[in-house]
């Protein structure tokens, strides 16, 4: 009795698992993965889970997400009305730059900039996210 209810309720949940976690080709270009990610954030049905989900996967992968993937993010946060998810994602995308912060992270947000200011998405830095809350300086330096 048990194994049945577990095969009809593993093929009801397989049947719905429609998110980007569902196989992706061994080998795809980076503009292939560019559009995947693109066309998963451009859904006109995302949830905040959904949005979520795509974002922890995007983002455990080894790159820095193209700025147009970014882009399609931000608009999907607009559409479910998440603010802070949207100033994390760009929280995250800043801290997978790693050690060229200094090179990468400027150009992402030259690249999507115009989309921010039209969303009304403060940076990280803007909102002060970037510095400690409590931050005071050392008594012991001179």
């Amino acid at each position: 009795m048990a194994s049945r209810f577990f095969n009809q309720t593993s093929k009801i949940v397989a049947s719905q698992s429609q998110n980007i976690h569902t196989v992706y080709p061994v080998h795809e270009t980076a503009e292939q993965c560019d559009n995947r990610y693109i066309r998963y954030f451009n859904r006109p049905d995302i949830d905040g889970w959904d949005l979520r989900s795509g974002m922890t996967d995007l983002l455990g992968l080894d790159l820095v997400p193209d700025p147009k993937v970014i882009i399609a993010a931000m608009y999907a946060c607009r559409r479910v009305n998440d603010y802070s998810l949207a100033v994390r994602f760009i929280e995250a995308v800043k801290d997978k730059c790693g050690d060229k912060v200094c090179e990468i992270y400027p150009y992402i947000i030259q690249e999507i900039a115009p989309v921010i200011c039209e969303l009304g998405v403060d940076t990280p830095e803007i909102l002060g996210y970037d510095k400690p809350e409590l931050w005071m300086d050392s008594v012991m330096e001179f």
